[in-house]
């Protein structure tokens, strides 16, 4: 006897289920940065139990890696070894969408080529050039760096970065935990140096690039100094 077509589609549900909610796991940690399985537990109401089902499937897909956490101050302080944090490998920043090709990174090779890296330098130059005209309207009306820092990300999280910021000792940190262009940057550095220029740039005041997904973490990490003593000073450069 055939089954009525709601209970016939009752598998292919159930066998869906588990598909969109890894997904969902795998963005939160795309667009929140490293997580522990407590933090994504908690952030997605998902059972202990269920988030590291689906936490160990994604790191056998190649999505995720896990490592130990950055030492900090805090977790010095707590109990026992801090609980490891997954991150996104350059596979499961693919799976959503990067906005950059093959042609790109030939392009820029052909460049190279023809002229070292003068046109290369131009280019990076001119996107950045791109970036701060485009942010200005928005980070200009703010008043404070730490209102600054915040447009700025809101800026670069309709341009397809995943940006937070923040509060650190004497200053902001800005996160972008996703690149669109990191295979790029991977390869020709400077315009991750031209971007953190428009950053100083957009904010009136020196910063510090700590970390970019180009060349391996998981997340670029910009540090924007909000000491009266280190703007003086010119530290955070």
């Amino acid at each position: 006897m055939a089954l009525p077509s709601e209970l016939r589609n009752t598998s292919v549900v159930k066998k869906n289920l588990p598909d969109r909610t890894r997904d969902q796991v795998a963005k939160a940690i795309l667009e929140g940065g490293p997580a522990s399985a407590a933090d994504l537990s908690a952030k997605l109401a998902i059972t202990p139990a269920g988030i590291r089902r689906h936490l160990d499937a994604l790191v056998s897909e190649g999505v995720l890696f896990a490592r130990d956490p950055y030492t900090t101050a805090a977790n010095l302080r707590g109990r026992g070894r801090p609980s490891k944090v997954f991150v996104m490998t350059d596979l499961g920043r693919e799976r959503f969408e990067h906005s950059y090709d093959d042609l790109a990174v030939s392009a820029l090779k052909f460049m190279a080529s023809k002229s070292g890296t003068t046109l290369v330098k131009e280019f990076a130059q001119s996107r950045a050039a791109d970036i701060s005209r485009r942010a200005s309207l928005l980070v200009s009306k703010k008043k404070s760096i730490s209102e600054k820092s915040q447009a700025l990300a809101e800026f670069l999280n309709s341009d397809g970065f995943a940006a937070t910021t923040h509060k650190r000792a004497m200053g902001e940190e800005l996160c972008q935990n996703h690149c669109p262009i990191a295979h790029v940057a991977a390869e020709f550095p400077e315009l991750c140096e031209a971007e953190t220029e428009a950053f100083s740039e957009l904010l009136g005041t020196h910063v510090q690039r700590l970390a970019t997904i180009a060349h391996g973490e998981g997340v670029c990490t910009t540090f924007i100094p909000t000491s009266s003593q280190l703007l003086k000073s010119g530290k955070g450069k």
